[in-house]
């Protein structure tokens, strides 16, 4: 009977031979199953097959309780993980029956995402307004951010054969190796212009001809730690009052995106599309945030809203 870390090897060999998953996923799910390994060792279990239900229970109870706490989230990713894992083990004959299979995920909270109204955002991107190539870089960054509704690992993941300027399209590759074309509006692509022709050139010279659109300081493609710290630091010059500077993460300008397209009257299946979502339900959660939009103003307006 192999091992727990040999079954999670082969396991992660399948999911990037045969599923074809991104390497920031891999990276992920090794993260988990090397805890899930850990906590497999610390119960004495020598292989899974002597591997309970309750020990992978046990688990996530420990993700959520121990010396340095997970999120929910985060410790729902991580049981995704361990139930991949098992049903991997159980396809391929290594155990007989799936031990993870009826283990609930610690319940997430229902939160909506936030979004800046469309003044805010334009004092967001008034933020960053330097001249050098890097500042040129940041500004296409967070134009394209907004323009495209795109995930930060989306942008910095273009290469510029992915930009059709004259069609104002770019090419995303996003989760599961799943493309998609997203228009670009006037603004962004006037950004990115500016870039590619007074930044770009000056970025590429320190590197070895990288084909990224966005190049870092050494010439090399840009991280996805950058342009979230690009993203604070606009936040944070841009005169935004400090509650809200805090409620800004990596996916803000995509929430902005989503809801604004939807508050102008978008179908909600084709902001689907855009924001290369599986399911509508997954976009449906923005149209919470407009319906509450909609009804401030109706309270407002109508006659007999107060009535």
């Amino acid at each position: 009977m192999p091992t727990p870390e040999r079954v999670v090897e082969d396991y992660l060999g399948h999911l990037a031979v045969e599923r074809g998953r991104a390497a920031n996923t891999l990276r992920s799910y090794r993260l988990d199953l090397d805890r899930y390994t850990a906590h497999l060792a610390s119960l004495g279990r020598p292989d899974l097959a002597a591997v309970t239900e309750a020990d992978v229970a046990g688990f996530v109870t420990a993700l959520r309780t121990g010396e340095k706490p997970l999120a929910a989230s985060s410790a729902a990713r991580a049981l995704a993980a361990v139930r991949g894992l098992h049903r991997f083990a159980v396809q391929e004959g290594i155990v007989a029956a799936d031990v993870a299979a009826g283990v609930a995920p610690p319940s997430l909270p229902s939160r909506l995402p936030t979004a800046l109204s469309v003044d805010q955002v334009d004092q967001l991107l008034a933020g960053c307004v330097a001249d050098s190539p890097t500042g040129l870089r940041d500004r296409a960054l967070l134009e394209l951010l907004y323009s495209t509704g795109a995930r930060i690992s989306e942008i910095v993941g273009a290469d510029l054969d992915d930009l059709d300027q004259g069609a104002r399209t770019v090419l995303l590759h996003g989760k599961g190796s799943k493309q998609r074309i997203v228009p670009v509006g006037r603004p962004a692509l006037a950004a990115v212009d500016a870039y590619l022709v007074r930044a770009r050139p000056a970025l590429a010279a320190r590197g070895a001809g990288n084909p990224a659109l966005l190049l870092n300081a050494r010439g090399a493609r840009m991280s996805r730690q950058s342009a979230w710290h690009v993203l604070r630091s606009a936040a944070e010059a841009s005169g935004l009052p400090p509650s809200t500077v805090a409620s800004i993460s990596p996916h803000t300008l995509r929430h902005c995106f989503a809801t604004h397209l939807l508050s102008g009257g978008a179908d909600v299946r084709v902001v689907q599309e855009l924001l290369g979502h599986a399911s509508v339900a997954t976009t449906q959660i923005y149209t919470h945030v407009t319906v509450d939009t909609l009804r401030e103003v109706y309270a407002t307006a109508h006659p007999r809203a107060r009535g």
